[in-house]
């Protein structure tokens, strides 16, 4: 079952703009899918990396981290998370964190 099919099944797993309503909603499955639907087909270790650095502190802070702090955590340079999620916002989603809202959003999806 998509992610998105999901949604239709369980309208509180993701919200209109596709990100995940509840952290604790998420899984390692349910990242692979979301992933497939942004066009990502293989979860590379740096993409994991990336991933449980954004979780890590958005569990840690409760709100979003500067993409300079989740980078340092996971190890890896600035321009990698671009070169793996194509934007911020994609790596977020992915990652299963909630909707960061319309300004985050924006500040997410440019970059």
């Amino acid at each position: 079952m998509t992610a998105l099919a999901a949604k239709k099944d369980e309208p509180t797993l993701l919200d209109d703009d596709g990100l995940i309503t509840d952290f604790s909603f998420w899984t390692e499955d349910l990242a692979r899918e979301l992933a497939r639907e942004e066009g990502i087909t293989d979860l590379s270790e740096r993409h994991w990396a990336v991933i449980r650095a954004l979780r890590n502190e958005f569990e840690r802070m409760a709100t979003i981290s500067s993409i300079h702090n989740v980078c340092h955590q996971a190890g890896i340079d600035r321009s990698a998370v671009n070169e793996l999620f194509g934007y911020c916002l994609v790596a977020w989603r992915v990652a299963g964190l909630p909707n960061p809202g319309e300004e985050a959003r924006s500040y997410l999806g440019g970059m």
